[in-house]
């Protein structure tokens, strides 16, 4: 028998049950899914068996990891229902690309029709498996066997992944029969999978599936047009060079070629950036150009870059920081914890903003604030504008898409920029690389360098930046005139030289050691390259350091 301690008590088992037996003890107590369990502080599938006296915790659909392990399991349940239904090629072709809301893009690269009766057929091919409980079978192969396994199912993706791993063996999923590798944890079986649903759209197919607030009902499926729109068009260019996935990132590196790839990413960025300087001032009555998107975007560097191509068509921009507006530090909003809550709209003095701003747009001369944020006041030094016939601000704040932020500006004196690190490069075809994960390590690499925050800190008060996005920044992102994909094939190529370090100091009574964890073994996979051949003006640089604005 083994001792079990959960939640402060001890209950004896026989050595050999498994955690899926105990979870279902207690899954009445939770309100979201019990997907994994930690032993001792290390997380384990809920397949594996007791082995000795233990502590254990559970991880629900309303913890990251839990969630993630829900959407992995859905989406291998997804390509075997293809792989019955259409066949080994299909489904290796089959591309997760990116998600839009909760919705995940599945391309079929046009090997399977695009129909709503395919998406039928999918989804009830996948409700069979999940009636029947098809096991998810996990098995270690010797790296060699596992790249001959896929070779054999001209899974080329997997092989030139595999082709760069320093461990010796890789875990690889079957479910009756289909072989898949996948990145992470999987619950135990197709029963688990109780909420998803399959749509047509575009040249693909929408996975849905709950979300970690709503973690029992599918979550509505909400059109972003312009989104999916940027998002293809950076899928469609990373297959343009021959670098969609991580493994031929790192022939790429390999080659030795990669300077080449920078120049070239770099120059595509540059053309973007020029055609918005173009289209801004093609409308003849912009005076305010207002940039908004989440975290670690590049939103200042971006800033600089557009004011400088605004500057070669004529114009003389001005950059304003939207911080600068900030009501003094005892009027700021708390939340529901009784924290400053700086991401609310009602931190920003948006009735000052908007008169000073209608000011210069009368042309009159104005004196602009500054935000001190050590004394948390805003204070003024004598930062006058005023706006001739070719003057345009630049105005950079989470609040910029929002039309409460210039409610009194007319529209056509308005031009906004959405901008996001839109990953574009998958692990494989079938391991999509969450964009919260790259602005995750930007913002850790940055704030690490500018402001000596640990990596710790940063991963902790992630959550609280992420809801913010979720209120503040995402619901109007389609109100953008133009939108910008700010990150470089390369990149985390890059930032897992300065990312490293600053993970492998979280220590393992961390409550963020599981997410460093994670985020160690997913930059394991690329190899690493110095940041000497970035450009000083290179977005990349903002967080690496070395740019030639100041960032």
């Amino acid at each position: 028998m083994a001792v079990v301690k959960i939640n402060g008590v001890e209950k004896q088992y026989p050595k050999g049950t498994t955690y899926e037996t105990i979870v279902q003890e207690y899954q009445q107590d939770f309100d979201g899914l019990i997907a994994l369990v930690a032993v001792d502080g290390k997380i384990r599938e809920l397949f594996k068996k007791v082995s000795g006296d233990c502590e254990l915790s559970f991880f629900t659909l309303r913890d990251a990891v839990g969630y993630k392990t829900y959407v992995r399991s859905v989406t291998m349940l997804f390509m075997k229902s293809v792989y019955d239904l259409f066949g080994q090629e299909c489904a290796g072709k089959c591309r997760v690309e990116f998600t839009i809301g909760h919705g995940h893009y599945i391309s079929p690269k046009n090997m399977i029709p695009a129909t709503a009766e395919n998406a039928a057929k999918i989804k009830a091919r996948m409700q069979e498996l999940v009636d029947a409980a098809i096991p998810f079978m996990k098995k270690s192969y010797p790296i060699d066997e596992a790249m001959e396994l896929f070779a054999e199912q001209d899974s080329v993706d997997k092989v030139d992944l595999f082709k760069y791993r320093r461990t010796s063996y890789v875990n690889v999923y079957e479910m009756d029969g289909y072989k898949d590798y996948y990145y992470g944890y999987m619950v135990p079986n197709a029963g688990y999978i109780k909420w998803f649903d399959v749509m047509e759209y575009d040249e693909g197919f929408m996975l849905l599936v709950p979300t970690r607030k709503e973690p029992k009902q599918v979550a509505p499926f909400k059109e972003s047009k312009k989104l999916f729109n940027t998002l293809k068009e950076s899928e469609e260019w990373g297959r343009k060079v021959g670098i969609e996935t991580v493994g031929q990132l790192n022939n790429q590196i390999c080659s030795g070629s990669l300077s080449e790839l920078i120049l070239v990413q770099e120059a595509e960025q540059e053309r973007k950036i020029g055609e918005i300087a173009k289209d801004i001032v093609s409308r003849g009555n912009v005076k305010f150009v207002m940039i908004a998107g989440p975290s670690s975007s590049g939103k200042t560097s971006f800033s600089h870059r557009i004011s400088i191509q605004l500057r070669t068509l004529g114009k003389t921009p001005h950059p304003i920081a939207l911080d600068d507006y900030f009501v003094d530090r005892e009027k700021t909003p708390r939340d529901e914890n009784g924290d400053y809550n700086f991401e609310c709209l009602e931190a920003i003095d948006i009735e000052k903003f908007n008169e000073d701003m209608n000011r210069l747009l009368a042309g009159e001369r104005v004196e602009l604030p500054t935000f001190n944020f050590k004394i948390g006041k805003r204070e003024y030094r004598g930062n006058y504008k005023q706006l001739g016939p070719d003057d345009i601000l630049v105005i950079e704040g989470i609040h910029g898409l929002n039309n409460k932020t210039s409610y009194t500006l007319p529209e056509e004196s308005k031009y906004k920029i959405y901008i996001s690190a839109l990953t574009n490069v998958n692990v494989d075809e079938h391991n999509r690389i969450p964009t919260t994960d790259g602005r995750l390590l930007r913002r850790m690499v940055r704030d690490a360098r500018t402001r000596g925050t640990q990596a710790r800190r940063t991963i902790e008060m992630w959550p609280s930046v992420r809801r913010g996005e979720e209120e503040n920044i995402f619901p109007f992102q389609e109100e953008a005139d133009a939108m910008f994909n700010s990150v470089l094939i390369y990149e985390l190529a890059v930032i897992k030289q300065f990312a490293e370090p600053l993970l492998f100091q979280i220590p393992k009574d961390a409550p963020e050691y599981y997410e460093a964890k994670r985020l160690l073994k997913f930059l394991d996979y690329f190899l690493g390259v110095t940041s000497e051949s970035l450009p000083n003006n290179s977005i990349c640089r903002e967080f690496v350091g070395g740019s030639c604005f100041n960032v």
